[in-house]
């Protein structure tokens, strides 16, 4: 299993998890969380760059994962992508930079999949 698939499964059997108690706050987060992503004024590509950059100025290598699957689902080409790393870079300074690395290695994996 690659890495991609492996957080996918994981996150998934997890979300499920999660979401299966009865916690009503967890849940309206979820759902907070899902209708901010969709399509509205901005459409979601723009939405999926301003997560992903946030995401990296934020230092979440797992919210960094999962926009960057979303940004490949929504259209947007490597290089497009690798310019969202740039300016969460400008935002967030040299800390940003280990969270880089993996951004770039996980996106390699996506480049490898298309190829």
């Amino acid at each position: 299993m690659g890495k991609i698939e492996e957080f996918n499964e994981y996150r998934s059997r997890m979300n499920e998890r999660i979401l299966s108690s009865d916690n009503l706050v967890i849940k309206r987060f979820f759902n907070l969380d899902t209708n901010a992503y969709a399509p509205g004024r901005l459409d979601v590509r723009t939405k999926e760059m301003i997560g992903l950059a946030s995401s990296m100025v934020l230092r979440c290598d797992d919210c960094i994962k999962y926009h960057i699957g979303k940004c490949v689902e929504a259209g947007l080409s490597p290089e497009e992508i690798e310019e969202v790393f740039s300016i969460a870079l400008l935002v967030g300074g040299s800390i940003v930079i280990p969270h880089l690395r993996r951004a770039v290695e996980y996106l390699d994996e996506f480049k490898q999949q298309a190829s």
